[in-house]
This record gives C-alpha cells, sequence and structure tokens, in this order.
C-alpha cells in the first residue's frame, strides 16, 4: 500500500516542481535533502529567496539587475559608457560578462519584439535606450540580440529607431548559431562573436 506525503514536506515538493527542469523526482531529492539538512542551512536558503524578491530591481540605467539605484557594471567608473552592448535578458548579460572582453556597458531589453506573443517594443526597454543613446557621448551600440527571429526583429527594429543618432550600430558575428540563446553558448564562442562583430 503506498502513501502519499501531506502537509509541509509535500507542499515543498510540490514548490520544487514549479521551478524550471525540476520534475517530480528531483524535487522529491532536494525536498528530502532540505528536510535533512540543519535548521540553519535551510533558513539560509529561505532567507535568500526572501532577499532576492526583496532586494533585487532594475537598475535604473540599464535594467540589470541591482540591489541598489545602479548596478555593479554601471556602477564601475572603469566601464566604457560609450559603449552600449543591448541584451535581451540579465542571464545573457552574464554569459557576456564572463568572457571577460567587454569594457562598455550594457542595456537590458527585458525580452524580445514578439507579435504572436504579444509582446511589441513598447513593452521593452526601447525607449530608455532610445534616451541614453540621445542624451550624448554613446560611440556605439552593440546588439547582442539572441541569433532568433524574434532577436534579429528586436535587432532591425532598434537599428531603424536609432539610425539618425550617427551612433555606429554593429551586431554580434554569427559565431552563435541561429536558433540558439546566448545563456548556452561556451566561452570561446562569445568571444569569437564578439570580437567579430559587424
Amino acid at each position: 500500500m503506498s502513501t502519499t506525503l501531506t502537509g509541509p514536506l509535500q507542499r515543498l515538493m510540490d514548490e520544487l516542481r514549479r521551478l524550471p527542469g525540476i520534475g517530480a523526482r528531483s524535487a522529491e531529492r532536494l525536498a528530502f535533502h532540505l528536510l535533512k539538512a540543519s535548521r540553519e542551512e535551510a533558513l539560509a536558503l529561505a532567507q535568500a529567496i526572501v532577499a532576492i524578491k526583496d532586494q533585487i530591481r532594475p537598475c535604473r540605467r540599464c535594467f540589470n539587475l541591482a540591489d541598489g539605484e545602479l548596478c555593479a557594471i554601471c556602477a564601475d567608473g572603469r566601464r566604457d559608457p560609450a559603449q552600449i552592448v543591448v541584451v535581451e535578458q540579465p542571464k545573457d548579460l552574464l554569459s557576456l560578462e564572463a568572457t571577460g572582453v567587454i569594457t562598455g556597458v550594457y542595456h537590458v531589453l527585458m525580452g524580445h519584439i514578439a507579435p504572436l506573443e504579444g509582446v511589441q517594443p513598447s513593452d521593452l526597454t526601447i525607449d530608455a535606450l532610445v534616451r541614453r543613446v540621445r542624451a550624448g557621448g554613446v560611440r556605439e551600440v552593440i546588439l547582442a540580440t539572441n541569433p532568433t527571429a524574434e532577436g534579429d526583429a528586436t535587432a532591425l527594429y532598434i537599428t531603424s529607431v536609432l539610425t539618425d543618432t550617427g551612433v555606429a550600430l554593429t551586431r554580434l558575428a554569427r559565431g552563435i548559431a541561429p536558433g540558439s540563446q546566448i545563456e548556452y553558448a561556451n566561452r570561446a564562442m562569445l568571444e569569437e562573436a564578439f570580437r567579430g562583430r559587424r
């Protein structure tokens, strides 16, 4: 006769299973791991989750994740504010930043244009990007959107609204396979794509 778990343990498994990439078996293993962990370890995890919900917000300049007004990159005086790398999501920024070749700053769009999904340019941070560029001091905007139909459409739209600014508009080279996602590309592919931008 099989029994089903009820109460807090079942609730934890149900919540863990809602996470991407976590199936029923993984949720069960994680829940039992947390059950066996010390109270301090479990509470540290719970507090970390609460902290990201309470303290993380978009950077007021670039929309990257921040725990203050500006993200660490925008607040870094060694970065070149004349070079803006435009990405779709904060996770794309992390992948590009890991290459160590970018000395400029970023702008996170918080998605891509996808009319079939109801995502229009006004739903993204494109207007804020245009304001940053028009404010002056920008030499180059590097369009590092994903090499997908939606990413290409987003890059094309941004190009159209920034064409009259006189700023150099470049796009990552195709070191990244079309249809793939930046977050899954390895460091060498990202470096090649960045260095071969046009």
